[in-house]
């Protein structure tokens, strides 16, 4: 199974960027899918999560700028990110809840970090 991530990049502040992540391979079922984001000399912290039924989280400092959404088909996740601050820049990661096709156990995957900076 892989995660591949996308869409990070230099944003001014107030700017917008739309990060995706695909995860391909021997899928059988995917539970959550969600990203991370780890800032300089911090610790990686949760930003936003999708459940398989729809229902999202969200870190209190990205609630009413921060939108996930999620590819079923495609099995593809999105973070859509409004208004963007220069505290959220960071190295953003993907993560996958996943069962492997022939399996019953699932476990999760982490895409490669996809850098986000905003500065002006």
């Amino acid at each position: 199974v892989q995660l591949q991530a996308s869409g990070g990049g230099l944003v001014q502040p107030g700017g917008s960027l739309r990060l995706s992540c695909a995860a391909s391979g021997s899928i059988g079922a995917i539970n959550n899918m969600g990203w991370y984001r780890q800032a300089p000399g911090k610790q990686r912290e949760l930003v936003a999560v999708i459940i398989s039924g729809g229902n999202t989280n969200y870190a209190d400092s990205v609630k009413g700028r921060f939108a996930i959404s999620r590819d079923y088909a495609k099995n593809t996740v999105f973070l859509q990110m409004n208004n963007l601050k220069p505290e959220d820049t960071g190295v953003y990661s993907c993560n996958a809840e996943i069962r492997l096709l022939g399996t019953v156990s699932r476990r999760g995957y982490w895409g490669q970090g996809t850098l986000v900076t905003v500065s002006s």
